[in-house]
């Protein structure tokens, strides 16, 4: 396979870029995340002030995140003109209720894209840049979930709909050249090695329905993981809340305690199982599956967490997905404080490549209890914190 080589991709999409946009006006939403950021200079060095540069936000971004990105790429050396716009009463009135997964992705594609298209008539662009690469073409047209910026491809004409057509200069591209691409234009390190942040932002990582009080707490979740799990530069590290209710699943989850027994070798009536009641999404068979979430507590004689090695972890789910086709995830409790109160926490690191597979990260238990414990002080509302050791496949890397 010929070597990548980001500088005669640049060269060539600048030209393209000039000759397909030429003198008209076109729009670029920026998140901060590496496509987006690297698809905004690269526009942006090809045709200067004709091109728009705006952040939705959509109340779904991290904690000071619109402000933060915004500011960073307006200043030397990129110089690139941003604006926020505020659409967080739109985005959080159009999920309300949703709890499926797919559903959501959906109404958030929907909602993302009127909101551009009021954004584009308001700025006079007919012309929608977006940083669509080729593993988001991938996962869409495979049936592994929709990704939000996915359009021709699934048969939605973007003129007809919301009155731009749109341009896409890194669909030939993955992740990890488009990294190349953006430090070749000089992108800040800050943005051209950050881990990806879904299209949908936190609305893939709030599972089940999406509150006001629930969003905001793993808004300040993240943070924390985001901060404690750097220093082990895991490919992708984030933090999910899930509703603290349970389904009635008595014999899975009785077949489960006798499982982590046997592979743990612990007392059986040590391990503590919990079926959550919302579900998450997986893969199997290179399609998309939804199944139950399980939590696993075991504890010590004198009931302090029993701190496994995160390989054994591993391999234990490996058993309990093999054994219940049910299951798309496997998370095991780092912290649980035994009280009842709203939500529960994952925390969710992984090590991957090309983003299409990705193996469970072996960050020690001494990190994952500082993170759990600075989880706690930071939420009142959570019960509990775990670790996801499930790779994918059979989980997808994203919650939802």
């Amino acid at each position: 396979m010929e070597k990548f080589d980001p500088e005669n991709f640049v060269e060539g999409k600048t030209e393209e870029l000039k000759r397909t946009i030429g003198d008209e006006r076109a729009l670029v939403a920026v998140s901060g995340g590496v496509d987006s950021t690297t698809c905004a200079v690269l526009t942006h060095r090809a045709v200067g002030d004709n091109l728009v540069c705006v952040i939705l936000d959509d109340a779904f971004m991290r904690e000071g995140e619109p402000q933060h990105v915004a500011d960073t790429l307006s200043k030397p050396p990129l110089k690139v003109p941003m604006k926020i716009v505020d659409v967080r009463e739109q985005f959080l009135g159009a999920m309300k209720g949703l709890r499926d997964a797919e559903e959501k992705r959906k109404r958030f594609r929907e909602t993302f894209y009127q909101a551009l298209s009021q954004t584009a008539k308001a700025e006079g662009c007919r012309i929608l840049v977006q940083g669509t690469i080729r593993a988001d073409i991938e996962e869409t047209l495979g049936g592994v979930k929709t990704q939000h910026n996915v359009l021709e491809q699934m048969g939605i004409n973007p003129v007809e709909r919301f009155g731009f057509r749109v341009v896409e200069p890194l669909v030939p591209l993955y992740k990890e050249q488009v990294r190349l691409v953006a430090r070749f234009l000089g992108v800040p390190r800050e943005f051209s090695e950050r881990q990806p942040f879904p299209g949908p932002g936190l609305s893939v990582r709030v599972v089940g329905e999406i509150r006001p009080d629930k969003l905001e707490t793993v808004k300040k979740a993240t943070a924390v993981v985001e901060h404690e799990l750097l220093q082990h530069k895991p490919s992708q590290y984030f933090a999910v809340i899930i509703d603290n209710e349970e389904a009635l699943r008595r014999s899975m989850v009785i077949h489960v305690q006798e499982t982590v027994a046997r592979v743990l070798n612990v007392p059986s009536r040590n391990v503590h199982v919990r079926i959550f009641r919302d579900r998450a999404t997986g893969v199997k068979s290179g399609e998309r599956r939804y199944g139950e979430i399980v939590g696993i507590k075991v504890q010590t004689m004198n009931e302090a967490t029993h701190h496994a090695d995160i390989q054994n972890l591993i391999s234990l789910q490996k058993r309990i997905i093999t054994e219940n086709q049910m299951v798309a995830r496997v998370f095991y409790a780092v912290r649980d404080t035994g009280e009842k109160k709203p939500y529960v926490i994952g925390i969710r690191a992984v090590q991957t490549r090309n983003f299409l597979t990705a193996q469970t990260s072996r960050i020690p238990w001494k990190t994952l209890n500082r993170t759990a414990e600075k989880v706690m002080e930071k939420c009142p509302n959570v019960s509990a914190v775990y670790y996801d050791v499930t790779p994918k496949p059979p989980a997808t890397i994203e919650m939802e």
